[in-house]
């Protein structure tokens, strides 16, 4: 009598910093030893992890749905990939032949995305109850620096929400473009940060630098590309010049396992983000953008000075 027939791998790439999906995928590999057939294997796809590195191109995607990935490369993303995963899994295969039948998974991908419009507020709410253990190993120096970093990526984000918004309403598809973009990119960056630094520990002035960042994004974006672009590149030099601190710093001291491969990830996209936008200026900014610039990187510096203690 022949074996049953082994299926296919199937790579579930879940976000290891986001305390939902830890618990969610303890919970599915301890189902899964039970079930030697399962097939399932399992890859924390944050920007830390050991295993993400192949990830990284496409990682801002992968991390704000839930996907899996099956032997021959292919994905399934949202509902699929949850059904997916749950013909795999003893007492879950009920569900996944309930979602076959007609109209079930469209339900189950509307269901959802009603969820990932609520789980940002229930990550925060879940970081506040579980152990903060990376919050426990970082010292005095890093909670300061992390709390800068945090407050100048929530920055960030919104300086490319300023940037969109302007475009949006002159028309700039090009430049809109390139704000959402970006923007989506720190976005993710802010999401890692978050995962290291517990909500007691972050600035309290929080909504000063949304409204700075906005307005940073939104004013040179008034003038055009041009204004745009050298705004940009003047920020991200210092918040590469910042990371730089920040990467020296463990590289001598050493530091909790993981956050120096984060640091860096952030910092490669940060240069990726400069280069960008200096090669997207054609010309020798004038004295006034010159100006403006002097200014924004001495106003990115006196924030970070004072989000350090704030």
């Amino acid at each position: 009598m022949n074996a049953p027939e082994q299926p296919d791998t199937l790579t579930v790439l879940y976000d290891g910093g986001c305390p939902l999906c830890r618990r969610e995928i303890a919970h599915v590999k301890g189902l899964a030893d039970r079930r030697q057939d399962s097939a399932l294997c399992f890859v924390d796809i944050s920007a830390d992890a050991a295993d993400s590195a192949c990830f990284a191109a496409d990682r801002t995607a992968l991390l704000a749905r839930f996907h899996v990935q099956r032997a021959d490369g292919s994905r399934l993303d949202g509902a699929a990939a949850f059904v997916a995963m749950w013909q795999r899994l003893p007492g879950w295969r009920w569900l996944a032949r309930l979602a076959q039948l007609p109209g079930v998974l469209p339900l189950l991908e509307r269901a959802y995305c009603s969820f990932l419009r609520v789980r940002p507020w229930l990550q925060a709410r879940a970081r506040r109850f579980e152990p903060a253990a990376a919050a426990q190993t970082l010292s005095p120096w890093l909670t300061r620096e992390l709390r800068s970093d945090h407050a100048g990526e929530t920055g960030a984000v919104c300086i490319y929400r300023g940037i969109a918004a302007v475009a949006r309403w002159r028309g700039d598809e090009a430049l809109e473009a390139f704000a959402r973009r970006h923007g989506d990119t720190e976005t993710g960056h802010l999401r890692l940060i978050e995962s290291w630094l517990p909500p007691p520990q972050r600035s309290r002035l929080l909504g000063p630098w949304r409204v700075a960042g906005w307005l940073t994004g939104a004013l040179p974006a008034l003038f055009g590309q041009r204004a745009t672009y050298a705004t940009i590149a003047a920020v991200e030099t210092f918040v590469d010049r910042h990371y730089q601190q920040q990467i020296d710093h463990l590289h001598t001291h050493a530091g909790p396992d993981g956050l120096l491969p984060l640091l860096l990830q952030c910092q490669a996209d940060e240069r990726a983000h400069r280069d960008e936008a200096a090669s997207l200026q054609d010309r020798p900014a004038p004295w006034p953008l010159r100006a403006w610039c002097a200014l924004v990187g001495a106003g990115s510096a006196a924030a970070v000075k004072v989000a350090r203690r704030l």
